[in-house]
């Protein structure tokens, strides 16, 4: 096995505004817009091309979005998978994977390359158990439990032809991989890719690139590591934030990573969330959009 590369990227600030949990960015390529959400805000971010930021205030703790056929945007709120319209301003309520008998809520989620929205859930009972799920939910609303015995369903990304499905459980602290079948929307049994240590980070959002790599978001470790299809770390990216959350790629070529990040005081000192960016040797993927 051989040592990981370590890198320190020249990094740039995207937002000046603090977020306190931001997550999911997602590039859209069509209009040159970066969207993410803060999760407790609880808001959804657009930062178009030009720099404008727009805000979109949500009616409960919003885990993550993903882009729509029709120029909506789907989102996991507490309350169960939306439709948005950022034009109208109208929420339109799809399903409800999660139900209320459980004290847990929808946390990352993406559309996968069958036109589906993967999206799992995480524990809130405190302390946290292991009763969170992943689920597909169709553009009809219609949902199938397709993981459970999960405490924090966390980064979710798929291989450039889209035959294999990563996940990753951010408190139990594995990343595994399932086959995927796009035309029937369907998972085989997963198989654990790897373990990490809370020095190698805790995995929490991740992106692959056009080489198969997986990008994982090391949340307890200030770093992205970059992993091998066969569950090797084969660099990792030091950044400036300690708790980074979730890569994307984006830009005209798809060869910048943004990067959102959490509030957290881990450091001895108080570091409010935002989004940073920075340019790499690799290519990304256009995201898949929902219907």
């Amino acid at each position: 096995m051989t040592a990981p590369r370590i890198l320190e990227p020249k990094v740039r600030s995207v937002l000046q505004q603090p977020l306190t949990v931001g997550e999911s960015p997602v590039w859209d390529e069509q209009t040159g817009a970066l969207w993410h959400v803060d999760i407790l805000a609880p808001a959804i971010v657009r930062i178009s091309a030009g720099g404008k930021i727009d805000r979109f205030g949500m009616p409960a703790a919003v885990g993550c979005l993903g882009l729509c056929r029709d120029g909506r945007i789907v989102v996991g709120l507490q309350t169960g998978v939306h439709l948005f319209d950022p034009v109208s301003g109208d929420l339109e309520f799809l399903c409800d994977p999660v139900g209320r008998d459980i004290n847990g809520r929808l946390n990352d989620g993406k559309v996968g390359p069958d036109g589906h929205f993967w999206v799992g859930s995480i524990s809130e009972a405190k302390p946290q158990v292991n009763d969170a799920a992943l689920y597909r939910v169709g553009a009809d609303g219609s949902t199938r439990t397709v993981a459970t015995g999960l405490t924090s369903s966390n980064g979710l990304a798929w291989s450039p032809d889209g035959r294999r499905m990563y996940h990753s459980d951010s408190r139990q602290c594995f990343l595994r991989a399932f086959d995927f079948d796009p035309k029937k929307s369907e998972i085989g049994k997963g198989r654990r890719l790897r373990g990490f240590t809370e020095e190698q980070g805790r995995p929490d959002g991740a992106t692959t690139d056009r080489d198969g790599f997986y990008w994982s978001a090391g949340v307890s470790a200030g770093r992205l590591n970059r992993i091998s299809p066969d569950g090797e770390i084969v660099e990792i990216y030091i950044l400036p934030v300690a708790a980074p959350t979730m890569p994307c790629f984006g830009g005209p070529e798809f060869s910048t990573l943004y990067v959102t990040s959490l509030s957290t005081d881990r450091t001895g000192r108080f570091e409010a969330g935002t989004v940073i960016a920075f340019d790499v040797d690799a290519e990304g993927l256009p995201p898949f959009r929902f219907g």
